[in-house]
């Protein structure tokens, strides 16, 4: 897992699951699909005369040449998206971005706090292994903790909420995770993209990212650095009674589970999704 400062370019992460490759159309213009461990969205109608989309997230290191044919395949080819719009900043949600950047060069949208990680300023704190939860906790230490730097390709998200050229969508604020964690949600349906507010997959076993055993659960654990912060976001998203998640780990869910989950989440989230210890507990 060697990685060079401020860059991706050259780090493999070899950690995957059973979903991994797998796309799945969720609404006529909502795409998701799953890289190694880690999901990305395609938001844009294939069907509409424009073709124009978005890509939320950029994966894993070393999966820009999958997402460019995932892309090509849906909205044609050299049709290149109007921006990439990022939940956060970590390894797994940028690890292909600037391989991306070399073949389309188009902007890139995150929160102002989330911007000192990707223009190499800042670092976050390194996985923690003392939370409890299983091999994928443990093993976190090793992943890459530090900002990338993609220059002037990245550009704060306006103060409205609005996020430029995707109508009928809002940006929403969800810190804890991460300090400039943002999700999205479009109220006309009802359809959020939670990034990793919460996840639909016990991220800390090794086992269940492996099998993709679908439950709520709170943001990553051995990532996540202000507990406070990520219980709120937790009962933001709630408040806005989403019919659909789709989150940055796990499955997509919709319907009444979501609402019940999500709900209980939101309730319990202390003793569903706190560590009872770590270096950012308490």
């Amino acid at each position: 897992m060697e990685h060079t400062e401020h860059t991706y370019e050259h780090t493999y992460i070899p950690l995957t699951t059973l979903s991994s490759g797998e796309g799945k159309e969720i609404a006529i213009d909502i795409y998701g699909y799953c890289i190694q461990i880690v999901n990305i969205c395609f938001i844009g109608n294939p069907t509409s005369k424009d073709k124009e989309w978005f890509l939320i997230d950029a994966g894993m290191p070393q999966s820009a040449d999958e997402i460019i044919r995932v892309a090509e395949e849906r909205f044609g080819a050299h049709k290149k998206p109007r921006a990439i719009i990022l939940t956060h900043g970590h390894f797994d949600h940028v690890g292909a971005i600037e391989s991306l950047l070399e073949y389309w060069d188009v902007p890139v949208y995150a929160h102002e706090l989330e911007v000192p990680y990707l223009t190499g300023k800042s670092n976050y704190p390194k996985g923690d292994s003392t939370v409890n939860g299983g091999l994928v906790s443990e093993l976190s230490p090793l992943f890459p903790n530090h900002g990338i730097d993609i220059g002037n390709h990245v550009h704060p998200l306006p103060a409205n909420g609005i996020v430029p050229g995707l109508t009928g969508w809002q940006w929403i604020h969800t810190p804890g995770h991460t300090p400039g964690h943002i999700s999205l949600f479009r109220a006309k349906d009802g359809s959020l993209i939670a990034g990793d507010a919460f996840v639909t997959v016990k991220q800390e076993s090794l086992y269940k990212v492996f099998t993709q055993e679908q439950e709520i659960s709170g943001p990553p654990k051995y990532f996540t650095t202000d507990w406070q912060a990520a219980g709120d976001s937790v009962r933001k998203l709630r408040d806005l009674h989403p019919s659909l998640a789709i989150t940055g780990h796990g499955k997509p869910m919709n319907g009444e589970e979501l609402s019940r989950e999500l709900g209980r989440l939101a309730e319990d989230f202390e003793e569903l999704a706190i560590p009872k210890e770590g270096r950012f507990v308490h």
